[in-house]
């Protein structure tokens, strides 16, 4: 799965319109390039791709009046827009994912309607649940890792995770249906990006080729 693409698409839309660098600012401002591949060239890259495959509009805007270069502004498309649920989607319910998967997913949870995220969460609980049956079929936890050799120990390591990521699934909803966070049609939505010309206090700082374009 693609947390590269979901996190660029994410970040464009929540602006309506932006330039690459405005991108890389703000994921480096929510710590992506920390917990996933989000450096600079792979969300140029993005960028690039995703506007050849119309998932992105390509804005030439003019030189600066600074005399800078021009920049390139991105805008979401309506195809975009599907592809961005359509992985968030996906991310919240895949749990055989690495971890910056449902990193991504949380941090566009909000979108979705309230309801349709708790859907979508406890269809998250059922998958995990079912793959720790399947893995239960040849280990008995109960009976220890001891019980299969030290091999045992990579099934207990898999039952140990299944069960602490459904406990804190179940948390998440617990929460949400307790009425924490706004969501989709809720009211103002929470402002995670930053305004123009706002420092980031988490930037980098690592210049790269595309930060002018």
């Amino acid at each position: 799965m693609s947390v590269i693409r979901l996190l660029v698409l994410g970040a464009v839309r929540q602006h309506g319109r932006a330039h690459g660098y405005q991108v890389r600012n703000d994921l480096e401002y929510w710590g992506a390039h920390e917990w996933s591949n989000a450096k600079p060239g792979s969300i140029y890259h993005a960028l690039k791709q995703m506007a050849k495959q119309q998932l992105l509009h390509a804005h030439e805007t003019a030189p600066s009046t600074a005399g800078g270069p021009p920049r390139t502004e991105y805008e979401i498309t309506d195809q975009g827009t599907r592809e961005y649920f359509a992985l968030l989607r996906e991310s919240l319910t895949a749990y055989d994912q690495k971890p910056d998967v449902l990193s991504a997913a949380l941090g566009f949870i909000v979108d979705l309607p309230r309801a349709e995220a708790v859907e979508l969460l406890r269809q998250r609980v059922r998958s995990i649940e079912a793959w720790r049956s399947s893995v239960t079929d040849y280990y008995t936890p109960e009976e220890g890792p001891q019980s299969l050799g030290h091999i045992g120990e990579i099934m207990n390591l898999w039952v140990t995770q299944a069960d602490s990521g459904a406990q804190w699934t179940r948390g998440l909803i617990e929460r949400i249906e307790a009425g924490a966070y706004t969501f989709a049609g809720e009211g103002a939505p929470f402002v995670g990006v930053l305004g123009e010309g706002e420092e980031n206090p988490y930037a980098t700082g690592e210049p790269h080729a595309g930060d002018d374009r």
